[in-house]
C-alpha cells in the first residue's frame, strides 16, 4: 500500500484508514509521520476519531492516540466505532462531550460586540468589553460581561437551567435561560444605580439581583 496511513476529515472529526497487511510497529512509525507531516492542520481542534481499514485491540487504538498525542496539538474528545451515518454520528458524540467540558471550561472573547454581532460559544464564556444593544450571545453554559451588557443573551442553550448571566452593568434587551425569557423594564436604569449583577433562573422565572455572597450561596450554579 503507498499510503498505510490515510486522514480523511469532516466538520466534526476525522477517518483514521490504515493499513491492514503491515507489522504494527512499522504502521506505528507511519502513523507518527503521517501525523507529524500533518500536524499544522489540525492546530488545537477538538475532534472525534475513527479508525478504519484495520481492526485495532483496545490496546493498539491507545498506542495510536498516544502517538497522535504526542505528534499534534489536537484533542480527540472520543473514539467512534464505524458507522454507515458517521457525521451524524460524530455532531452527537461531540456535542455530548463538549456539553461535559462546558461545566469546567470557559471562553474569553475581547472586544465590544456591536449591533448585528453574534457570539455563539460550546462552553461559557467570558467577554471582556460591552455587549451594545443589536448584538447577541449564545452559550450553553453561563455568561459573564466585564462591561455593559445592553443586548441579548441566550445562557443554557442546550436546556441546563443552573446556567447563569452576570454583568458589571445590567441592562439587556433580552436575557434567555434555558427555556425561560425575561426582557429588561422599558424605562432605562439610571447610571448612578447600575452594578454588578447576576441573572438566574428558579421556579420558572428568571431573577435578575445585585451579585453578593449570599445570592451566590442561595442559587444553585
Amino acid at each position: 500500500m503507498n499510503n498505510p496511513v490515510i486522514i480523511k476529515g469532516n466538520k466534526y472529526g476525522i477517518v483514521v484508514v490504515l493499513d491492514a497487511e503491515m507489522g504494527f510497529e512499522e504502521l506505528k512509525t507511519k502513523t507518527a509521520e503521517k501525523f507529524r507531516d500533518s500536524a499544522k492542520f489540525f492546530d488545537k481542534a477538538q475532534m472525534a476519531i475513527s479508525f478504519e481499514g484495520r481492526k485495532l485491540s483496545n490496546e493498539e487504538q491507545r498506542e495510536i492516540l498516544n502517538i497522535i498525542a504526542e505528534e499534534t496539538e489536537l484533542h480527540v474528545v472520543c473514539v467512534i466505532e464505524n458507522d454507515p451515518q458517521k457525521e451524524e454520528v460524530f455532531k452527537k458524540a461531540l456535542d455530548e462531550k463538549l456539553m461535559e467540558l462546558s461545566n469546567t471550561t470557559g471562553q474569553f472573547y475581547k472586544g465590544n460586540l456591536r449591533s448585528g454581532q453574534v457570539l455563539e460559544s460550546e462552553t461559557s464564556i467570558i467577554v471582556i468589553g460591552d455587549v451594545n444593544p443589536g448584538a447577541r450571545i449564545v452559550s450553553k453554559g453561563n455568561i459573564i460581561v466585564l462591561g455593559s451588557l445592553k443586548g441579548t443573551v441566550f445562557a443554557g442553550a442546550t436546556g441546563n437551567t443552573n446556567s447563569f448571566v452576570l454583568a458589571l452593568s445590567m441592562n439587556p434587551v433580552q436575557i434567555r435561560i434555558a427555556d425561560t425569557i425575561a426582557r429588561s423594564p422599558d424605562k432605562p436604569v439610571k447610571e448612578s444605580l447600575r452594578e454588578t449583577k447576576i441573572a438566574f433562573l428558579e421556579n420558572g422565572n428568571i431573577y435578575i439581583e445585585p451579585l453578593s455572597k449570599e445570592v451566590l450561596n442561595d442559587i444553585n450554579i
